[in-house]
């Protein structure tokens, strides 16, 4: 009998607290290559990390051309860079396309190599988010636009080897960043929590990230300046990462990649004018055959101390709490209202469909959608 194996994986080593990039002064080696952006140089996080690893004597090469959803061009030049360095060290500053960018520089060595026939070894991988959304300081997953088109690469050999979650690195985060990088978190959770390969250990930390997100994230979002809702948001964030590498995401996600890359939305703020719509569809609360995505909708309906009696009862108190929250951090409740022209969304709804039907995260959605399911729901959302 062939015995069906789980598993649970937990690999970066995280360092949290304000503060906590003072860490980068134990680090021991002899260079860094510090992947970054020009923001977190015009706010001086950049030379802050300069200057702590040169106090543990390590020096420092700088890459920072990654500009929100990076691309191959922004890979194949931190590669060239990358190899003019000799770095035994790599530092991730920023947020998640800064991250996903130095995942998808390493990836992209290493298979490289590999194809050449020749090792790569891989250097410290050390990650420092500077917003609370992607927790991609503790995935193997990264996201990287190719030919317009934003594609999702697994591989465990990319998840970072230490992770300092910085909460001083969050204060100076724009309200709207602050909402998309937010909500994509919650959506981390609920997708890990309601995916098929969804487990006790990922079911856990999805449950406590949404309590998290749902207590701190409109509190962050008036004000910045909230060291507890920083930290809180930013442990979400992490947690909610921590629950989706293990347990995979679903459609949201797959849609979000296709609806982003297409028309040059954010990717938290695309993955909100989904969510509920999704959530809508996996619930299927018209169809009591599988309950499987309703009764866990219902679940983290209770951990929000919500009404729930029935499963169908705790589905909809959910999606209006979900509701209730995105307005109070002046999202759009439809991609109409983001200002996409409708013509031209009809002319890539299918293609859109097409895109998320092929991509990484849908395999472990709850409710297996068809290409006109995809359509449906994008078309719906609008």
């Amino acid at each position: 009998m062939t015995v069906l194996m789980k598993t649970f994986v937990m690999k970066p080593k995280i360092y949290f607290s304000e503060g906590s990039m003072e860490f980068l002064k134990e680090i021991k080696g002899s260079c860094a290559f510090i992947v970054s952006d020009s923001i977190m140089e015009k706010l001086g996080y950049l030379q802050k990390t300069i200057d702590y690893l040169n106090e543990s004597g390590i020096k420092s090469a700088v890459f920072t051309e990654v500009h929100p959803d990076p691309d191959v061009k922004v890979i194949a030049a931190g590669m060239k860079r990358y190899l003019e360095t000799n770095a035994d060290t790599i530092v991730a500053l920023g947020g998640g396309s800064v991250i996903d960018a130095a995942k998808g520089i390493l990836y992209s060595l290493w298979q490289f190599r590999k194809a050449a026939g020749e090792e790569f070894k891989k250097p410290l991988f050390i990650a420092i988010p500077s917003t609370s959304g992607t927790g991609s300081e503790v995935t193997n997953f990264s996201v990287i636009t190719t030919e317009g088109q934003k594609v999702c690469i697994v591989d465990e050999w990319m998840a970072p080897d230490i992770a300092i979650l910085d909460s001083t690195c969050l204060q100076h985060v724009p309200q709207q960043v602050v909402a998309d990088t937010g909500i994509d978190a919650l959506v981390h959770a609920i997708e890990a929590y309601v995916s098929t390969e969804a487990t006790d250990c990922t079911d856990a930390l999805a449950e406590k990230a949404v309590q998290l997100i749902f207590q701190n994230l409109k509190t962050l979002y008036n004000d910045t300046s909230d060291v507890c809702a920083r930290e809180r948001i930013q442990n979400a964030s992490c947690i909610a990462g921590m629950a989706f590498t293990n347990a995979n995401l679903g459609i949201n996600h797959s849609l979000a990649h296709a609806l982003g890359g297409t028309f040059h939305i954010s990717h938290g703020r695309a993955n909100a004018l989904l969510l509920s719509t999704v959530i809508e569809y996996n619930a299927n609360l018209n169809d009591s055959s599988n309950r499987y995505a309703a009764e866990k909708y219902a679940k983290l309906a209770t951990v929000l101390q919500l009404p729930a009696r029935t499963y169908r009862e705790g589905t909809v108190n959910f999606m209006q709490a979900i509701k209730d929250l995105k307005k109070s951090l002046g999202i759009p409740t439809s991609i109409r209202e983001f200002g996409i022209d409708q013509g031209k969304f009809e002319n890539e709804v299918a293609t859109m469909a097409d895109l998320a039907l092929q991509d990484r995260c849908t395999p472990t959605s709850p409710r297996q959608p068809s290409r006109e399911d995809l359509i449906a729901i994008l078309q719906k959302a609008f």
